[in-house]
């Protein structure tokens, strides 16, 4: 009987090291887990989709819809008989949607030179430090116009793709503070059709733009696009844009000032008119809002 018992505690002592042992092992595999570098993203580079007229770093999120407007209204030098600008406004309704964490297509309308674009954006790095130390986050984005003014010489034989431009970017961001974000836009505009004989299909541009915060929902945004030598429409500028970012709960109001009427790449890059110097400064405001197209779960009960 003795025997029995003591073979029945020396197996349950077996029994019990083997217990505490692979407890210990697990403890081990946790602590080891915790201990291992995890890579945490940049978030909030910008507060929008945009800059102020050019496209920013950021994504609209996945399942998601941002639906912008955007106005400019006419030059403040028109004085009282313009209302100081009031009297010639223009408008872009756009439709965003975020498809993947770093992928977004949109589509929009302009009432200036009654303009119609899409869009595709697609982040390929993005910043971050732990594991993956990435020092910028980058993204492509191309998008198509199509202007539907009727044609000056409808006796002619017109093509539709003369109505067509293409606009293709190189963006590179980083945040460098809470508060503190440059970035750079490589930019190329084709033109299928151009004004005059002498100028070129191929508009080359860099940009550059940046954000500084204010408060925690206030910040200062600008952004300016240099003209390359011989690549260049006759009588246009470089587009300069400045103005405040607000962010409430679901809403991003921009307000700015700008000397570029048209809000796409091709009007905007290639076709600003306006000078700075000569008070050919436009208002504009830009409103964003999000809508969450995803399907909501339902929750079980018992």
């Amino acid at each position: 009987m003795c025997c029995k018992q003591l073979t029945l505690f020396l197996l349950m002592l077996t029994c019990s090291y083997a217990l505490i042992a692979q407890e210990i092992d697990l403890n081990k595999e946790l602590e080891e887990e915790k201990e291992k570098p995890t890579t945490q993203y940049t978030t909030n580079t910008f507060q929008s989709t945009r800059i102020i007229n050019s496209h920013s770093i950021e994504i609209t999120p996945k399942g998601y819809m941002d639906f912008r407007i955007a106005h400019r209204f006419g030059t403040l030098n028109g004085g009282f008989y313009e209302l100081f600008g009031l009297d010639n406004a223009s408008m872009r309704m756009s439709f965003d949607f975020g498809l993947t964490t770093n992928l977004m297509l949109g589509v929009g309308r302009s009432t200036y030179q009654k303009q119609y674009d899409a869009f595709g954006k697609y982040r390929f790095l993005r910043q971050s430090k732990g594991e993956r130390n990435m020092p910028i986050s980058a993204a492509i984005a191309s998008s198509v116009m199509v202007t539907t003014l009727k044609w000056q010489d409808p006796t002619r034989e017109n093509l539709f793709s003369s109505r067509l431009q293409y606009a293709h970017q190189l963006i590179i961001a980083r945040k460098f503070s809470e508060g503190t974000a440059i970035q750079l836009m490589p930019t190329m505009v084709h033109y299928n059709l151009v004004p005059k004989a002498t100028d070129p299909n191929d508009i080359l541009a860099l940009g550059i733009g940046g954000r500084q915060r204010i408060t925690k929902m206030v910040s200062v945004n600008a952004e300016y696009y240099y003209l390359l030598p011989g690549s260049r429409f006759e009588g246009t500028t470089n587009s300069f844009s400045i103005g405040f970012d607000i962010e409430t709960a679901g809403h991003v109001f921009q307000l700015h000032f700008t000397n570029s009427r048209g809000m796409t790449e091709r009007t905007f890059i290639s076709e600003t008119a306006g000078s700075w110097g000569k008070g050919n400064i436009l208002f504009g405001f830009n409103i964003s809002r999000m809508f969450n197209l995803q399907k909501k779960k339902k929750v079980k009960t018992t």
